[in-house]
């Protein structure tokens, strides 16, 4: 008897440290996630396969190329997710060195900037950037999707002054920025929300965004939240409960690992085109899109590579 008693004080013990655990010592407090219903008044490309068509640049030379760039002699630029900038062009694969790097702005109103994420230049020299979180940084994003809290940022640099200044703030994971042809507006993608004011009901959390050479858009979408755990952003609790599981953190925000989907959007919202890898087979965790003569250029924090698609 004494042995039964002393397992059930064990197994109460073991119970009461796992709930303390997940109400006082969880890295997150989390909030309700609402996903929007899609809208029946949207119009949307039918699903395809034409992410299957891609060539892979740099095949095994890359981990994660998340972001991908082009000069006007079509050299490519790609940053990954181990930390380089890199550059591929006919000669090969060169690392840029930090000789070759300067920071620009790494605090805002006296607070660090902790997960910088996007950027675009205006043609008068100004920089704005994008801070994803203000809370977690790349190596624990999952838990700003978990969290369901507006830590993002949209920041300007100012070479002129060497300042940097925030012009939106509560934003949920902000991520690509764009500006428009004739740069009148500018685009950042909530990653966290599908409700946007620039255009509504996309078929993913929208990553980043690049201006194609027609004054269109070409953004990358995510699936950070599969259909199957959707019910997993109803609860509060169940996101604590989860948190302390690995394997179950993976199920519940690894829906960008299995496929890949791209979209062309027009300056006045209307979705022109879409390009889907619907099972993964050759591409995944598509995060950049850019246009450069006919080609489609594509960047992932899953591949070794970055992805060349044909356009014609």
């Amino acid at each position: 008897m004494a042995l039964i008693k002393h397992r059930w004080v064990l197994v109460l013990v073991i119970v009461i440290a796992f709930v303390l655990q997940i109400i006082f010592f969880s890295p997150i407090s989390p909030e309700i996630l609402q996903l929007p219903l899609p809208s029946s008044t949207v119009s949307v490309p039918p699903s395809n396969s034409q992410l299957q068509k891609v060539t892979n640049l740099g095949e095994g030379l890359l981990i994660g190329p998340v972001d991908v760039a082009v000069d006007e002699k079509g050299t490519l630029y790609t940053a990954t997710r181990d930390g380089w900038i890199r550059k591929l062009h006919p000669k090969g694969l060169l690392k840029f060195t930090d000789d070759g790097v300067r920071v620009l702005a790494s605090h805002v109103h006296g607070s660090e900037i902790r997960f910088a994420d996007d950027v675009i230049e205006a043609s008068d020299g100004s920089i704005y950037f994008s801070v994803a979180s203000t809370k977690f940084e790349l190596h624990n994003w999952h838990l700003d999707l978990l969290e369901a809290k507006p830590f993002g940022q949209l920041l300007k640099y100012d070479p002129s002054t060497e300042q940097t200044s925030i012009l939106l703030d509560g934003l949920y994971f902000a991520n690509g920025v764009a500006l428009s042809k004739d740069e009148d507006f500018l685009i950042v993608c909530e990653t966290m929300r599908k409700d946007e004011i620039f255009i509504k009901n996309l078929l993913g959390g929208p990553d980043n965004i690049n201006l194609a050479p027609d004054g269109s858009f070409w953004i990358a979408l995510l699936q950070l939240v599969p259909e199957e755990t959707e019910l997993v952003h109803t609860s509060r609790a169940l996101k604590r409960v989860i948190l302390n599981f690995p394997k179950l953190i993976e199920l519940v925000v690894g829906g960008e690992k299995r496929k890949a989907k791209v979209i062309n959007v027009a300056a006045d919202c209307d979705m022109l085109k879409r390009f889907d890898d619907p099972n993964g087979t050759v591409i995944t965790f598509v995060t950049s899109a850019v246009e450069f003569e006919d080609h489609l250029y594509l960047g992932s924090l899953n591949t070794n590579f970055v992805g060349n698609l044909p356009l014609k």
